[in-house]
């Protein structure tokens, strides 16, 4: 695939919402509804989240090889994207490739309040600029604020147990698309299919939360492939422009290391925890210490169901959280550690502005060949 040639063509003609096909790749872009039942949330300070509607009910976009149908479709592969995500646009590029070399369909789901789950007013300069201006002001113009990140940045500022809660809520919403796709319920699946799982950035820590809680066993025989992801809690250094701003990352460390789940009800914030299969899972990847040992055991027991790649120069998620998360000799084992010879980053591990476009274009092509030979 020409990288740069299909991300220009890709983002002038994706439009949220509304099926496409694609003449290059004869790959179909269909839509479809979804309606999430809401994570109960028991802290009473967080109920106006559960009136964004946009967050409620939504469309999430599959790409499919044109002309197929439910009867042709009895494998998927479930497509997670970042933090803090806007648009698909870094991704068409992605799914498509995913598609057109693997034959399957690939499945865009929106982690709770990004990209169309989020309101509009949260990507509006003109609505944000007296909040951004409030934290500039509020900390001494710290460098990491941002006109990109001050949304969820101020959100979890104000309750850092939204990450636990929205992570809850999109990992609840995925068990329900995957019954309904396992079951045969919906429209593009054929029951019984089998669902794979391409994971970026925090969508990897999400799936590794939920092969580990493995509601309803949903998840027993799902591959995951994980890219730029993986990492333990701790060690994540999420603290960048386009992410969210130092002193939110440096509440939601405290928060989850220090305060998260450690009573039954946090008295101070009036959070219940439910000790579920789901709540445990996350608790054991906050830090390595934690249920160190069954952690390890488990991302071992997985076998050859986990592979990825993670980048030298990562900053956010870095081979060591990896080492962590799942134990050294596990992830020396499974996970691909490369490096390109092009300025990168986390967040933008293909720039589009690079001055040699054939190296991006290569190291792009690299990694999704490997995704693929992995999935198929």
């Amino acid at each position: 695939m020409d990288y740069y040639t299909r991300y220009d063509e890709l983002t002038g003609i994706f439009k949220q919402g509304k099926d496409i096909h694609l003449n290059e790749t004869n790959i179909d872009i269909k839509f479809f509804e979804f309606n999430s039942e809401t994570a109960k949330i028991t802290n009473e300070s967080l109920t106006n989240d559960d009136s964004i509607n946009e967050n409620i009910c939504f469309e999430y976009p599959v790409f499919t090889p044109s002309g197929r149908n439910r009867y042709s479709n009895d494998e998927a592969i479930l497509l997670l994207h970042g933090l803090n995500e806007r648009s698909w646009s870094k991704y068409l590029t992605w799914a498509e490739y995913l598609c057109n070399n693997s034959g399957k369909p690939v499945i865009l789901f929106p982690i709770s309040f990004h990209i169309n789950r989020a309101p509009l007013s949260w990507s509006n300069p003109r609505t944000m600029m007296d909040l951004l201006n409030f934290r500039r002001e509020k900390y001494n113009n710290d460098r990491s604020i941002s006109f990109a990140n001050v949304a969820l940045s101020n959100r979890l500022s104000q309750k850092p147990e939204r990450f636990y809660f929205s992570g809850r809520q999109t990992w609840a919403d995925l068990s329900t698309l995957f019954e309904e796709i396992m079951e045969g319920k919906h429209p593009l699946f054929k029951e019984g299919t089998k669902i794979d799982i391409f994971s970026y950035s925090i969508g990897a820590f999400l799936s590794q939360v939920a092969l580990m809680a493995n509601q309803k066993d949903l998840y027993s025989k799902t591959r995951l492939f994980m890219f730029c992801g993986g990492s333990i809690f701790n060690s994540m250094q999420g603290a960048s422009r386009s992410i969210m701003d130092k002193p939110a990352f440096d509440i939601i460390q405290d928060y989850y290391l220090h305060q998260f789940g450690n009573d039954t009800t946090n008295n101070e914030t009036g959070v219940g925890w439910k000790h579920d299969n789901a709540f445990k899972a996350f608790f054991s990847m906050i830090s390595p210490e934690r249920f160190q040992l069954e952690r390890e055991s488990f991302f071992s027991s997985l076998g050859k169901r986990i592979k990825g790649i993670a980048l030298a120069k990562d900053i956010v998620i870095p081979f060591k959280g990896i080492q962590e998360a799942m134990g050294i000799k596990n992830s020396e084992k499974n996970i691909q550690l490369l490096d390109f010879e092009f300025p990168y980053s986390h967040e933008n591990p293909f720039p589009l502005n690079s001055k040699d476009k054939t190296v991006v274009n290569s190291a792009f092509n690299k990694v999704f060949s490997l995704a693929v030979d992995y999935l198929t």
